[in-house]
């Protein structure tokens, strides 16, 4: 992986005249909404052509357009990208897209750890830096053979639930597994899902503090999903898979949610523990990331996944959250971002959150 030199980059930046980019999908309209309301600038990154449905959401609206034919093509306007002082902001369709090599290697200035990614999408290492930071998992079944009760199998890399599938047996599982793809097994929990949103920053100590910096919790939600949250109204599971039909788990929307005020120092426990760990393995995430859990009829927090960027979990929340509210009023995930920006260009520490 060739390695960015980001402080390169910004000796040409001028740091008053900073802009936001990000490819116009995800959670773009907070992205542009948060950095309006911040007073940057915003450049929408568009494939194939300029989406009209901004029209519509005029506070959402990126101030410029840069037209692309595909993803790929992104890198052929990094140059252009960096005399408008731009500064990429990751999403998950933004590295889903283009690829997590080729976003590692993009020659501008990225908001937080492009190292992260290497941890994130390789579901071992994501298990041995969760499990190493403390959190409790889902068991892994090593061998499918050994399938005796319900079980979710995980595709490598596979992003918005796509590539998820149930198995209850052996045969199952080899009836629907992927020949040639790479997973995990793990055990199906059963509990309530709670994706929670925090973040992290390493310059500012001015929420629950850290070994360095501080950590925030914006919001929570729990996701919508086809068709394993509506497949009861035809009948059980059971009965679906005999006539062919299996539950899948692509994510369509996502549902505000608040968890009881008693489960809050662990929440806070679990981001401070992950966040820790990091430091020690890849010198640290940094801003938003998500914890995606289960939490069992005993109170307890099984997490399943992390994603070290902002998720579209956040986007309920362009108004801000109960949780966010209680920072800021009217502070969603994206002006949080575009408010780290302007503090770290203030300070002078642009090298501390940018990669």
């Amino acid at each position: 992986m060739t390695k960015i030199n980001v402080n390169d980059m910004l000796t040409s930046y001028d740091k008053k005249n900073l802009r936001i980019a990000t490819v116009c999908s995800h959670s773009s309209l907070q992205i542009f909404n948060g950095a309006r309301k911040e007073g940057l600038k915003t450049i929408g990154i568009s494939v194939g052509e300029k989406k009209k449905f901004y029209d519509a959401f005029p506070l959402g609206k990126p101030d410029e357009f840069l037209i692309v034919d595909n993803y790929k093509d992104i890198l052929k306007f990094t140059e252009e990208l960096r005399e408008k002082n731009a500064i990429v902001i990751p999403h998950g369709s933004f590295v889903e897209y283009l690829g997590a090599d080729k976003f590692s290697t993009l020659d501008l200035p990225t908001f937080g750890n492009r190292d992260v990614l290497k941890w994130e999408s390789d579901r071992n290492m994501e298990r041995k830096w969760l499990e190493g930071a403390g959190l409790v998992m889902p068991k892994e079944i090593k061998d499918p053979k050994n399938i005796d009760k319900p079980v979710i199998v995980k595709y490598h890399g596979a992003k918005g639930g796509k590539g998820f599938f149930i198995a209850k047996t052996y045969d199952e599982f080899k009836k629907r597994i992927e020949k040639g793809k790479s997973y995990i097994i793990q055990e199906f929990v059963m509990g309530t899902r709670y994706y929670i949103h925090y973040f992290y920053s390493p310059i500012q100590d001015n929420a629950y503090k850290l070994s360095k910096g501080s950590l925030q919790l914006l919001s929570m939600d729990r996701r919508d999903e086809t068709t394993i949250d509506e497949v009861q109204r035809l009948g059980s599971i059971a009965e679906l898979e005999e006539l062919g039909i299996h539950p899948t788990f692509v994510v369509t929307g996502n549902i505000p949610i608040v968890m009881r005020e008693s489960l809050l120092p662990k929440v806070f426990k679990m981001g401070e523990a992950v966040v820790e760990k990091s430091l020690k393995l890849f010198g640290g995430m940094i801003g938003s990331f998500c914890l995606e859990t289960v939490v069992t009829e005993d109170l307890e927090f099984r997490v399943f996944e992390i994603s070290s960027r902002i998720v579209a979990g956040t986007n309920p929340y362009i108004a801000g959250s109960p949780y966010s509210e209680m920072i800021q009023p009217d502070l969603s995930t994206g002006r949080r971002i575009a408010q780290e920006i302007k503090f770290a260009a203030k300070k002078n520490l642009l090298n501390e959150i940018l990669t």
